[in-house]
This record gives structure tokens, sequence and C-alpha cells, in this order.
């Protein structure tokens, strides 16, 4: 490794960062254990505040982590075994099973070969009378074309449920040049603190938004065993919670999520300018409505092994990952009728070529430069 990259190449550099705050929030856990509230804690109603406050939302419902965020509002808009609903079948296998689990049916469909997004026209196709909701995933860190899912949705009176697990932060403009966050725009958003988001906790926690009174309610209730007051049970519930000291990490690192947005947009600048006229190389396409966040910088590699390329990569110390590289709709557990005849060509061939370099806060110009020298001297052989 050249003299100028110091320290060891991350995927994401979770280290580093909490180097830079750690006087913040080492204080802010020490106060947690000082007061010993570590269950609903002075910081999750704090951090709650801030985050609605941020997003511009009526209401924010902290919860056990992002998977829970999906069922919870699955269940709180009163989806029912037999429902179809519409995801993308490129994304993470969270988003698919919380649909299967509930006994509702898993509709997969295409996506944008450009923003890797899920493609409005082909949710419209796969509408039936079955279908109640639709799961758009602002995958890799910007926005689904959330103006066209909405005029779908509403057409066919459908829920809009945003999987903001890789996006929080992003802003959407609509046509009238209204601009919302990620999260903000559908029924109701659901997103994920693991440590490796955007926003990452210290441990596993997650979170809805709506501006709908009555559904944050319901989502309230059903996150605390479906109690309505406590002992008191109207409806059936789960224990999602998220616990004071994860709170407290989040809101000193809710105050610096847009400048780790910057920092991340600086990263993928550089890799832009590195790669932009190589003839294997596609670098991601920027959204015209939509912010990007890069919780991922994803490349399309075009005509080279791939594993090849990965394998000198990490003999250079540079990590890579592969997002995804089995679609939902190859995986044995979610192969069924409703998408065996579906045309996922634009799935298959992005599964087949995506690349992720490290994407992070911390990454600086000379570990940067290092891996872009790297990839473009593998991809000369």
């Amino acid at each position: 490794m050249s003299t100028a990259v110091a320290k060891k190449i991350q995927m994401v550099d979770l280290k580093g960062q909490y180097q830079k705050i750690k006087t913040e929030v080492d204080k802010a856990i020490q106060e947690v254990l000082d007061n010993t509230a570590f269950i609903n804690g002075p910081a999750v109603k704090e951090f709650q505040a801030d985050l609605e406050k941020y997003l511009e939302v009526k209401h924010v419902m902290p919860c056990a982590n992002g998977t829970d965020a999906l069922q919870i509002a699955m269940m709180a808009l009163g989806l029912r075994p037999g429902d179809e609903v519409i995801t993308a079948s490129f994304t993470y296998i969270a988003t698919a099973e919380v649909i299967g689990l509930l006994g509702l049916t898993p509709v997969l469909v295409e996506v944008n070969p450009d923003t890797f997004c899920i493609d409005a026209a082909a949710i419209e196709k796969a509408i039936t009378p079955k279908t109640k909701a639709i799961v758009p995933v602002h995958l890799y860190g910007q926005c689904a074309d959330m103006e066209t899912i909405l005029a779908v949705a509403k057409k066919h009176n459908l829920f809009v449920i945003e999987d903001v697990a890789q996006a929080i932060g992003a802003v959407y403009t609509f046509s009238d040049g209204r601009k919302c966050k990620a999260g903000t725009m559908g029924t109701i958003g659901c997103t994920s603190f693991f440590p490796s988001k955007n926003l990452g906790c210290y441990g596993d926690g997650g979170a809805m938004y709506t501006n709908d009174d009555e559904l944050a309610k319901k989502c309230r209730m059903i996150a605390h065993h479906g109690q309505s007051v406590q002992y008191v049970h109207d409806v059936l519930g789960v224990n999602s919670r998220l616990d004071t000291i994860q709170a407290a990490v989040l809101k000193v690192k809710l105050k610096h999520l847009d400048e780790y947005a910057a920092a991340r947009n600086h990263a993928a600048a550089f890799y832009d300018k590195a790669f932009a006229s190589h003839p294997k190389i596609k670098i991601p396409v920027r959204s015209a409505n939509s912010t990007h966040v890069f919780h991922q910088y994803t490349l399309q590699l075009n005509g080279v092994d791939r594993n090849k390329i990965r394998e000198g990569l990490a003999a250079k110390d540079i990590p890579s990952m592969i997002y995804y590289p089995i679609p939902v709709h190859k995986q044995k557990a979610y192969q069924n009728e409703n998408n065996a005849n579906t045309n996922f060509s634009n799935t298959e061939k992005l599964a087949a070529c995506v690349l992720s370099l490290p994407m992070h806060t911390e990454l600086n110009d000379e570990t940067l430069q290092y891996i872009a020298d790297h990839l473009l001297t593998l991809l000369k052989n």
C-alpha cells in the first residue's frame, strides 16, 4: 500500500468517524449510564423530536431495526394475508422478507438500469385487484421516481411504503418545485440505523415516519405490544424499541448527517472524475429529481471478469462489495407464479455487473487516488 495511504482501507470506517465525534458520543452515552433510563429514556424522545424537525415530518416512531419498521408499518396499514405488495427484485432481502413473513404476496418488478431504483412503469403493469401497496426502495442513496409512483398509487388507491434505509437525508424535488426528504412523501417511510448506514447507531435501530396522525398512533401501539395504555392491548403487537443508548448516539450523529453527506459526495465526485471516460465503466447516474447521499458508490463494469477485478483489488488491500449478486426473484424462497413470467433483464444484468467501492465519511483524496489508480490498472489487463 502507498505510504500516502496510512491506514487500512475500509468499506465503511466507523472507527475513524467515531474518533472525530468521540467527545460528544462518550458524553451522551455517559448521561444514559448516569440516569440508568435504558429503555424509553429521555434521549429517545429527544432524538425523535430532532429527527422530526430534520425531516420536516409530523411523526417519527423509533423501533428496534429497519426490518421491524417495515413489518410494523405493514401491520399498521391493515395489510392481510393474500394482499399483494409490489417491490423491486434488485434490493436487500429484508424488503421482500417482511412481506412474506406477514403472509402477504411479494410481487417483484424491474428497476431502472440507470438509477437502480424501482421502475414506475413496471409497477403499473404489475397491479392486480389484490394489490394493496408499493414499496419503493431508495437504493444506494437517491430517491426512486416518487412523483410517478405516487401518481400510480393514487390512481389505484394503493399505500406507498418508502424503504429509506439507504437514503436518509436525500431530497426529492417535484415538478412544481416542492422539495421533500426521502421517506416523507408516501404513506409511511421506514429506515434502518444499522451501524454502516449514513445515519447509523452503535447497534441496531430503526424508525418509521409519517404525517398521518392515526397511522402514527397505530405504529406506536403495535411496536409496544399493541398497547393503548399499559396492560390494555387493543391490537396484535410486537416488542420493538430503540434503546436509549442508541438514541443518544443517533442524536449526536444526526447533527453531522448533512456534513457526512457532503463528505460522501466529495468522494463520489472524485471517483466520477477518475472513471468517467473509461469504456468499461459506467459511473452512477444522478437522478434529475433527487439529491444523492451515496450510501454506496456503485459502478457498472462491462466486458470484464468482475471476480478477477475484486481479487486484484483485494491483493492491494482494497475492499469491494457486490450489492446484490442474487436478485430476490432468483432466491429459492421467493420463486412463485407471480414472478415467473416477469422480465427481469435489467435486474439480472445489474446483478452480474455492479461493483461497490469503499464509500464513507473518512475517505481522503490520497486513499481515493490509490483506489482509482489500482482499479484503472486492473482494467488495462
